[in-house]
């Protein structure tokens, strides 16, 4: 009796500390349980994702290979999706862009546990995605500073300043900084999320966190230690710079990265679909959990509900190896 031997996918390294590539991996078919723990494993390890030649042309394939990794928020809280599909959110240039440093939907108690993002219309230059880490972030960070920074809660809101110059605003910006924030959302997360698959201890900040305060410190001591700690997530050698082709798909961890989209490409139109896949509640290093502020984000997503032990994992996993042996969960 012959047993059948799965393919090994090869993921090509970007970066020593994040991203990887694989090139003509058709996601539009049904993939087998086998290839998918593998691309899960390699998010684990990688933490963002690049599929060129993915043969995902369209936004029922895009939902179809996000769907397999768990269950799938609606596009947005408070953002309108794609007509007639609504786990897809539009990220087109016409109405601005997403440059500032933030992961998303962290304003909600469950945020995203990924997310993915297709191509459609691209620039002729510029137009790129930054994705940082922040594993690597909080490993750089001076052990002093780590078990400050573990000790720390913040305030993530929708109610957000984007310290966008007047002058540089999009033309739509006040119409859609209304429609972002028609519902209004706090919540209490922890500074340092320990990831629920790998134990990997990352810092849980951005855009979202900037506009209030750390729990129990004023606004301004906030802001200073806020921009301290966001200044190792932004490290160059913490960040992969993912360069847009048609036909591409990018699917990153947003339980531990950050991301940016530069406004670099002179007013071309730029267009992806976003579709993101439900997220537990974060939980910090000492297994307490966030607490919504304010809002319901109950209509937007459900709550996945891990395994008592799930964060039964090495405290702090860093070695490629390593998370390879504890990240190949479906």
């Amino acid at each position: 009796m012959s047993a059948t031997t799965e393919t090994r996918l090869e993921f090509r390294k970007l970066g020593a500390r994040i991203g990887a590539e694989i090139r003509g991996l058709d996601l539009s078919g049904e993939l087998s349980e086998s290839t998918i723990g593998q691309i899960r494993e390699a998010l684990n390890v990688h933490k963002a994702l690049v599929f060129r030649e993915a043969n995902v042309h369209d936004d029922d394939a895009q939902v179809r290979f996000a769907s397999r990794f768990g269950p799938l928020t609606k596009a947005h809280p408070t953002v309108a999706s794609v007509d007639g599909k609504p786990a897809v959110l539009p990220v087109d240039s016409e109405n601005g862009s997403a440059n500032t440093w933030h992961t998303d939907v962290t304003f909600v108690v469950n945020p995203p546990q990924a997310s993915t993002l297709r191509s459609i219309v691209l620039p002729a230059y510029g137009g790129e995605t930054l994705i940082a880490s922040a594993a690597a972030a909080y490993r750089d960070l001076p052990e002093e500073l780590r078990n400050f920074a573990d000790t720390l809660w913040a305030i993530h809101t929708n109610d957000y300043d984007y310290s966008v110059p007047k002058n540089l605003e999009h033309a739509n910006a006040e119409e859609r900084r209304k429609e972002f924030t028609r519902i209004h959302f706090e919540t209490a997360h922890p500074v340092v999320r320990v990831h629920p698959l790998t134990g990997e201890r990352g810092l849980f900040i951005g855009g979202f966190a900037q506009r209030l305060r750390i729990v129990g410190l004023s606004n301004t001591e906030s802001r200073d230690i806020l921009r301290l700690l966001q200044a190792y997530i932004t490290r160059p050698e913490n960040v992969v710079r993912v360069n847009w082709e048609p036909n591409q798909l990018v699917l990153f961890d947003n339980r531990i990265t950050q991301h940016y989209a530069p406004d670099n490409y002179d007013g071309q139109s730029r267009q992806l679909n976003r579709v993101t896949i439900a997220g537990d509640i974060p939980r910090g290093i000492d297994g307490r959990s966030s607490t919504p502020i304010h809002g319901d984000s109950s209509t937007y997503s459900e709550t996945v509900v891990l395994p008592e032990n799930a964060n039964a994992v090495p405290e702090v996993a860093t070695s490629v190896p390593e998370l390879a042996k504890i990240g190949a969960q479906p």
